[in-house]
């Protein structure tokens, strides 16, 4: 699956850090859900990672689960390790280039940042830092994830719009062919509703989620071209409001 390059996530994403709190309602929610798989046996996990951390919202949850644990939080960009609040140790990485040593944790939780990674050499890394009966706890997206505005721009022009998301299913298979055992893989729904189309629009980049790569527009859109995909979103309408949803894969194991 094609991804933007790792610059322009990192970019998209220092730039995100102001607003990504503001907007993150969804994430916030997906991070509570992925948090009421995790194993209750406190006193195995000494060492804990949460890769792709943002700013930080999961520490709060991971540190009253295991407060004995050392926790570590890793994102790619300085700008949103600098927001988070809890004491924590910050490091600046690549999620498929850990700077770990091997066998060196007992949790590996990553809420909505796989995703824009090559999701085998991530779980690759995610397995060679765990140590055995070692666990892992991650969220990523699902291929009906922004289906909105793959609506509305279909009849606006064939540039990509949204990622390209892993299923399920090979979310499962992956994780089974880097080590995983006793692999749950579970799928929810989350949507979130805005009041019109330039609102849903800003919602994405204010999260950072408008990195795109190959394929993607790269001139702005003119007022017609707007107006249409406007309108093509009004016909999905509810009496919430323009909905945009979040296909959410949940995946559990051991090693």
């Amino acid at each position: 699956m094609t991804k933007p390059t790792k610059a322009r996530i990192r970019q998209s994403f220092e730039r995100a850090a102001p607003t990504y709190d503001s907007a993150a309602e969804v994430q916030r929610r997906i991070c509570r859900q992925l948090a009421q798989g995790l194993p209750e046996n406190h006193g195995n996990i000494r060492r804990l990672l949460d890769a792709g951390c943002g700013t930080g919202f999961a520490q709060q949850l991971l540190q009253a689960r295991y407060p004995q644990a050392h926790a570590v939080a890793l994102d790619f960009s300085a700008a949103m390790l600098e927001r988070i609040g809890a004491p924590c140790c910050r490091l600046a990485a690549d999620l498929a280039r850990l700077p770990l040593a091997a066998a060196s944790l007992d949790l590996y939780w990553s809420s909505l940042a796989v995703q824009w990674c090559d999701l085998h050499q991530t779980l690759r890394e995610a397995h060679r830092v765990l140590r055995p009966g070692g666990r892992i706890a991650l969220a990523t997206l699902g291929p009906a994830t922004f289906h909105e505005l793959r609506t509305a721009f279909a009849d606006v022009d064939s540039h990509r719009h949204t990622l390209g998301f892993h299923s399920a299913e090979e979310v499962a298979q992956l994780a089974t062919a880097n080590g995983f055992v006793a692999v749950n893989v579970q799928k929810s729904t989350e949507i979130a509703h805005y009041p019109d189309f330039r609102s849903l629009l800003k919602a994405v980049k204010a999260i950072g989620a408008n990195q795109l790569g190959e394929g993607r527009r790269t001139a702005l859109l003119s007022r017609t071209a707007f107006a249409r995909a406007e309108a093509a979103c009004e016909t999905l309408r509810t009496s919430e409001g323009l909905p945009l949803t979040y296909e959410v894969v949940y995946l559990y194991g051991g090693t």
